[in-house]
């Protein structure tokens, strides 16, 4: 018998899942890549080889990418279909300098016949990688016929790789000629592809020649959103407009929030509702019951660096919030809590969404 068969299941209740701190997914390109495995699906010659290239300097150099931050680190782009003279030129058509922690390779291994050993020798060498592109999807695999349980078990194995060491895989793949309602349909291959990833880009230009294309995204850990692109003449993919007006709530804007909230007092203990409606009473940020104790179960680290400390927990069949500053308990490594001005923190954000729509 097969020896997995005599391990129990391992499993967690609901209660104790939403009452345990967690680390929020990282990600790459903020809000849009995580670390995880992602496919970016376009026709031929739309310009996808472009906006990987550009992604792979733009991360090394920890600069943003459309006005969302990066996690910079060492990146390498598999440019399958290149040759090092063409990247080479486009390397200079698309910046002044490229960074030391951008690596390129013409030629690797197949899936399952060497390449992620190869990816892995790289990761030892550079474990500040972030971000692993193949250029193309096509390029690495073996030759099979095309059905959904091969599809499946070609892309777990990247999925598994990018899981191993936390860092996103992003994968280059082609779209059918055919048209669909859905845009993700017309992915080349099964529904397999768009199954195992944690994210699908797809690239669809408005009119070929154009220099104007949707990029469409939905995944596991970002919101559904369209952007619109133009190509400039660096053969540079610039924003143009994006389908989420409305800023996520993130991570540090609750750290933002509950820092001004207990700059007035020492201890707070009450329910999601309770805490919602006192620094969000006019629901101007989207701080919903459901949304706090996620949030707040997700930045536990970086509410304690600024002096709080945050506990979620149950009492008398409720769920309970407990906040307490840095004076009224022992917090190791705590930093002074600094007030933050509600106002002055709204208008900084305001100031930031006015930047990304400019």
């Amino acid at each position: 018998m097969n020896s997995k068969m005599n391990h129990p299941l391992i499993t967690v209740d609901g209660r104790t899942l939403m009452d345990r701190p967690l680390e929020p997914p990282n990600f790459v390109v903020d809000t849009l890549i995580s670390q995880g495995l992602h496919i970016l699906a376009g026709s031929p010659k739309v310009g996808k080889s472009w906006l990987a290239l550009w992604l792979a300097v733009t991360v090394a150099k920890g600069e943003p990418v459309w006005s969302m931050t990066t996690r910079q680190g060492t990146t390498l782009y598999l440019c399958l279909e290149d040759s090092v003279l063409r990247i080479q030129n486009r390397l200079f058509e698309i910046t002044e300098d490229a960074p030391d922690s951008v690596h390129f390779c013409t030629e690797c291994a197949l899936i399952g016949q060497g390449l992620e050993e190869q990816v892995e020798t790289f990761l030892t060498a550079h474990p500040d990688t972030v971000l692993v592109i193949i250029d193309t999807l096509q390029m690495v695999r073996p030759i099979h016929d095309a059905t959904y349980a091969n599809d499946y078990r070609d892309l777990s194995v990247l999925k598994r790789l990018a899981d191993k060491h936390g860092i996103a895989i992003l994968l280059i793949h082609h779209l059918r000629k055919e048209k669909a309602e859905d845009v993700f349909h017309r992915i080349s291959g099964t529904t397999a592809i768009s199954g195992a990833v944690d994210s699908s880009f797809t690239l669809v230009e408005e009119k070929r020649g154009s220099g104007r294309a949707r990029l469409t995204c939905v995944g596991r850990d970002i919101e559904y959103r369209e952007l619109e692109l133009r190509r400039s003449e660096e053969n540079v993919w610039e924003l143009v407009s994006d389908s989420r007006e409305e800023p996520v709530l993130r991570e540090d804007r609750i750290v933002v929030l509950l820092s001004a909230f207990m700059s007035t007092r020492t201890v707070f203990i009450g329910t999601p509702t309770e805490l919602s409606e006192k620094i969000d009473p006019d629901r101007i940020e989207g701080v919903t019951p459901k949304k706090i104790s996620r949030l707040i179960l997700q930045s536990v680290e970086d509410l304690s660096k600024n002096g709080i400390k945050a506990t979620v927990r149950r009492s008398n069949g409720k769920r309970v919030i407990e906040l307490r500053r840095a004076d009224s308990v022992d917090l190791q490594g705590a930093g002074e809590i600094v007030p933050i001005d509600p106002v002055e923190a709204l208008c900084g954000d305001l100031r930031a969404v006015s930047r990304c729509g400019e």
